[in-house]
């Protein structure tokens, strides 16, 4: 349980209750089912305390995801591999499915923590990943050797995609600090589990 209860629609204003009719809609299509525990809009609710910063942390988000220069493959490798650094439980449930529904098989999301000795994963896509674990250290640790073997994969407008990407991720430490555990959108699936996880941790490889 959350160490914040979220505001609750009836106390919610015109804006932040749009987006808890519009918010369930987008994890479905992202998701390609429905959270088994809760309305998976948890963060969400608990954002809602702070109605502008909801809303601008919503808009930045949405602007990052619309960069196309990425696949979505890689993306979402490095997206789920930052929330797994950060420990969020409902980063990991939540982007275990949508890896899952965008194609990733089961055994390439519980390679996730071992990719450099998987040949499940491109050398490219390692190389990606290597960059998303440098960039969620602290302090980072992207080293200039690294960025130059970025520089020979990736453009310039990608490593920004990327790194905005991985911006976002961090924001995310919101949900580990407050203890906003597991939606279950991957409740009897195979699920990545965080590297540390926040408080007393459901998840496990298979749920």
């Amino acid at each position: 349980m959350a160490r914040i209860q979220g505001v609750s629609k009836s106390k919610a204003g015109p804006m932040v209750r749009l987006v808890y009719r519009l918010g369930p809609r987008m994890t479905k299509k992202l998701t390609g089912r429905d959270p088994q525990n809760g309305s998976g809009l948890e963060p969400v609710e608990i954002w809602a305390y702070r109605p502008k910063m909801m809303m601008g942390m919503g808009k930045f988000n949405q602007a990052v995801r619309k960069g196309k220069s990425v696949d979505e493959r890689i993306k979402n490798l490095v997206e789920l591999k930052g929330a797994q650094m950060i420990g969020c439980e409902f980063c990991v449930d939540l982007g275990s499915q949508i890896c899952r529904n965008s194609g990733l098989s089961d055994d390439e999301l519980l390679a996730l923590a071992r990719y450099r000795q998987s040949d499940l994963f491109t050398d490219r896509e390692k190389l990606a990943l290597d960059y998303a674990v440098a960039v969620m250290r602290t302090p980072v640790e992207v080293t200039d050797e690294l960025f130059a073997r970025l520089k020979e994969h990736f453009s310039d407008e990608q490593l920004v995609e990327i790194t905005a990407l991985l911006t976002v991720v961090n924001i995310d430490r919101f949900n580990a600090a407050l203890g906003i555990g597991s939606a279950g959108f991957s409740e009897g699936m195979v699920c990545v589990p965080p590297d540390r996880p926040a408080g007393n941790s459901a998840l496990a490889r298979i749920a």
